[in-house]
């Protein structure tokens, strides 16, 4: 998805929706954010049941989201490292800043107060984009311009966002993304429960139906919405992600089928390892040139219009790429995961 052959050629399930609306594209960073609070309820858990101090792990949750953030920087920077236009927001950004506020949340709070701030959250968040005015718009406006988001992004950080109007993981629209997280953190504390595994399954898909089905109903007071990370979109996205992990979870743990999974466990391990290195990795090919019948192309377009292309269509070609592209990481992860190489941060 973040690495086509072509970006003209891209299969419409595998594109981001346009503005309002979902794509199974969409799921993937709010599946991300998820599955961190989760991993933030089994980790904290099992470090505090040790008598690990707390100042040790507060300084462990600072050290580890300085760290994701300053990745996230030195991703935008290459090539060119430009300051001038250096995009600050980004991905690993926005994780280093959902994690840090909700593993402290989860170290200070209950399951009841983590509740209370990730709905509260959405609430305000749902205040404020509805019935706060944006100078020269109004309010309530939730179209690509005039959106509070847009707005205070090109306030705050104009000439450092992906768009010059607008950011998709710009400052306001985190408030709801650590609502994403903390949900997360809730599952993880449903699953470390004493409860019976097919419990554990049963609870996990009847509130990934009522989360789901939240934000469908909600959509056309509040629209779901990526970019802006709306408060319905965090409901959906959640009920969507409680579903999958219901199903992971009665099917490995249920079951005990769990050999498919192997893959993803492979790169699970070293996530943000493998999350860097390949977009290096991406961004460094799309650098190289080839001169090929008297045109430059980097070398993504000649694997992708003169090797992929002619054999399996431009569409097709596209998509092949970056199976190749994981095919490859699949190959140099495989050794780490065998050798018990995990690069943790």
């Amino acid at each position: 998805m973040n690495n086509p052959g072509s970006w003209k050629h891209v299969y419409p399930p595998l594109r981001h929706a346009e503005w309002h609306g979902w794509t199974p594209t969409d799921l993937v960073f709010p599946f991300f954010l998820f599955i961190v609070g989760v991993s933030i309820s089994f980790s904290f858990s099992k470090r505090l049941e040790l008598g690990v101090r707390m100042n040790q792990l507060y300084i462990k949750i600072i050290k580890r989201s300085l760290i994701i953030f300053a990745l996230g920087i030195f991703l935008a920077l290459i090539p060119h490292f430009n300051l001038a236009t250096l995009r600050i927001p980004g991905v690993l950004q926005r994780i280093a800043i959902c994690y840090l506020f909700s593993a402290i949340f989860f170290l200070r709070t209950g399951a009841k107060g983590r509740v209370v701030f990730a709905f509260s959250f959405l609430a305000i968040y749902w205040l404020v984009m509805k019935f706060m005015p944006v100078p020269g718009f109004g309010a309530g406006i939730l179209d690509y311009k005039g959106n509070l988001c847009g707005y205070i992004d090109t306030k705050l950080l104009a000439g450092h966002l992906l768009k010059p109007e607008f950011d998709s993981e710009g400052i306001m629209s985190t408030l709801p993304a650590i609502s994403t997280t903390l949900l997360g953190t809730l599952a993880g504390d449903w699953l470390r429960s004493l409860k019976n595994i097919f419990l554990k399954t049963g609870g996990l898909f009847v509130m990934g139906v009522i989360f789901t089905y939240s934000g469908l109903l909600l959509h056309p007071y509040f629209p779901i919405n990526k970019q802006l990370w709306t408060s319905t979109f965090v409901l959906f996205t959640a009920g969507v992600a409680l579903l999958v992990l219901g199903f992971c979870f009665g099917v490995m743990e249920g079951i005990g089928f769990k050999k498919w999974a192997s893959p993803f466990v492979v790169f699970g391990t070293n996530a943000i390892f493998v999350y860097v290195a390949s977009s290096l990795m991406a961004k460094l090919i799309s650098l190289i040139k080839i001169s090929a019948n008297g045109d430059v192309l980097s070398l993504k377009t000649f694997i992708h219009s003169k090797i992929l292309a002619p054999l399996a269509g431009p569409y097709l070609a596209s998509l092949i790429y970056p199976l190749i592209f994981i095919l490859i990481w699949m190959l140099i992860m495989v050794p780490f995961y065998k050798r018990r190489i995990f690069i943790k941060i």
